[in-house]
């Protein structure tokens, strides 16, 4: 299934979350976003792990393919008040000097890369002992909540996204694996669960900046699905904001060598 973000880059600009404040303060006590830190943020998207770090004082470069990403993500850093530098190109070949971070960040993308090749470049780019952080924010989808009944309907409406939900929502052994031979070490986790407000606006925008949706379905089908979407919301979770459960977590590796 073809996945193009750039499609959906003004709802995943508007409608993506944050990742939460507490959740930065935990990446710095392993080493990671800390002030005048040099960061790099693989496949960056809209900037939202970027922007966290570069308000707290990290000197943040994105790098994502996708130019309408990276247009949405300077609008957001000039709204916030804050400078990021982006550049247009692949987590697996930067084209950057190496040995020149001292941090690098992979925000909900790890499972989209040539994972092999972006940990080899990962390792050049860093500095002895700089670390390599893998995050992701999620939603929990509990039986009976709202991301529960939405995924069954993605699932209803584009079947082939079976094969993708999951890419995302866990670390594989064979992530770590691939760290490993590619000289990381001292594996560490951060877990914390949030509940985040959505309007059901706010909702159906987040899921239509999603791979199963609006990055690749058709304009007719996205219509369609939001749609139905939407009179799911008002017939089964009329209340709003909806408290949508979140899982942010994120595996952080040291460059060894």
């Amino acid at each position: 299934m073809k996945v193009d973000f750039g499609r959906t880059a003004a709802d995943y600009a508007r409608h993506r979350a944050g990742y939460p404040a507490v959740f930065f303060d935990r990446l710095a006590t392993l080493g990671v976003g800390l002030p005048g830190q040099r960061v790099l943020d693989l496949g960056t998207g809209t900037g939202a792990l970027a922007r966290g770090l570069a308000r707290r004082g990290a000197l943040v470069t994105g790098i994502d393919p996708s130019a309408a990403l990276l247009d949405e993500a300077r609008a957001l850093d000039r709204a916030a008040g804050v400078v990021v530098r982006y550049l247009q190109g692949v987590a697996e070949s930067t084209l950057l000097d190496g040995g020149t971070c001292d941090a690098i960040t992979a925000s909900q993308c790890w499972h989209w890369f040539e994972r092999p090749r972006a940990a080899a470049e990962a390792h050049r780019l860093l500095v002895p002992s700089g670390r390599l952080a893998l995050t992701y924010l999620d939603w929990i989808a509990a039986p009976g909540g709202v991301a529960h009944a939405t995924e069954e309907l993605i699932l209803a409406h584009n079947p082939r996204w079976e094969d993708l939900r999951r890419a995302g929502s866990e670390i594989y052994p064979e992530w770590e694996e691939d760290l490993v031979r590619a000289g990381f070490g001292e594996r560490e986790l951060i877990a914390l669960e949030v509940d985040v407000p959505y309007s059901h606006a706010a909702w159906r925008g987040r899921i239509r900046a999603s791979a199963g949706i609006g990055a690749c379905l058709p304009d007719d089908a996205v219509a369609k699905f939001d749609a139905a979407l939407a009179a799911l919301l008002v017939d089964r979770f009329p209340g709003e904001p909806l408290a949508v459960p979140h899982r942010a977590f994120a595996l952080v590796v040291r460059r060894l060598g």
